[in-house]
């Protein structure tokens, strides 16, 4: 069953994001979320199931939107190197634009359910796959080993982002995070070695 999308569906997403990420998850009732959104509470049910249905929603929103995003960039990004360089930049860029949003991706989703985690991984899978489309070709270029194994290595990625935006959340993003963009591309790519390279 397809949602009702419109002006009104983005309306409730937005105040969605906004009232998560001041009152947490658990306290957003969606009273405050439509409040936060200029409608009614019934209006909510007419595009929502539930709260849950919200964050789930929120999510593949939001996701589809940034990964749209890393690849259309990837277009240009004519080296391996410079790919993993605009996933890099590109997922540390969208989530300093945007501090409720990370607040709602790092904190928020981390205390939901375990269905709703389920749905979160499904949405997650789309990313994860554009980052291993990225390994498959480091490894067709010799640029990571052949014996690389790309599902460990894409956890690995996204481990590593999601660990370094998390972190810049829990210090009230205080610092810049698109700063930390190469120094992360060149471990992931370079790994911990001092240069040395088979």
């Amino acid at each position: 069953m397809g949602k009702r999308k419109g002006p009104k569906y983005d309306q409730i997403i937005e105040a969605a994001v906004t009232v998560i990420a001041v009152n947490g998850y658990h306290h957003a009732q969606v009273s405050k979320i439509a409040k936060q959104a200029g409608v009614a509470d019934g209006t909510i049910y007419l595009y929502f199931n539930n709260k849950e249905d919200i964050l789930i929603s929120l999510f593949e929103e939001k996701m589809g939107v940034f990964v749209e995003k890393i690849r259309e960039k990837l277009k240009h990004a004519a080296t391996m190197e410079e790919q993993l360089q605009v996933l890099v930049t590109m997922h540390f860029k969208q989530l300093a634009a945007d501090k409720e949003l990370a607040v709602v991706t790092q904190l928020e989703l981390r205390q939901s359910n375990s269905s709703l985690r389920q749905r979160i991984n499904e949405v997650l899978k789309d990313y994860l796959t554009l980052m291993e489309e990225i390994i498959l070709t480091g490894k067709r270029e010799n640029i990571f080993s052949e014996e690389l194994n790309e599902k460990l290595a894409r956890q690995m990625i996204f481990g590593t982002l999601d660990e370094v935006v998390t972190n810049w959340v829990m210090k009230d993003c205080k610092y810049d995070l698109e700063a930390l963009s190469q120094p992360v591309h060149d471990m992931l790519l370079h790994g911990f070695g001092a240069g040395v390279r088979s």
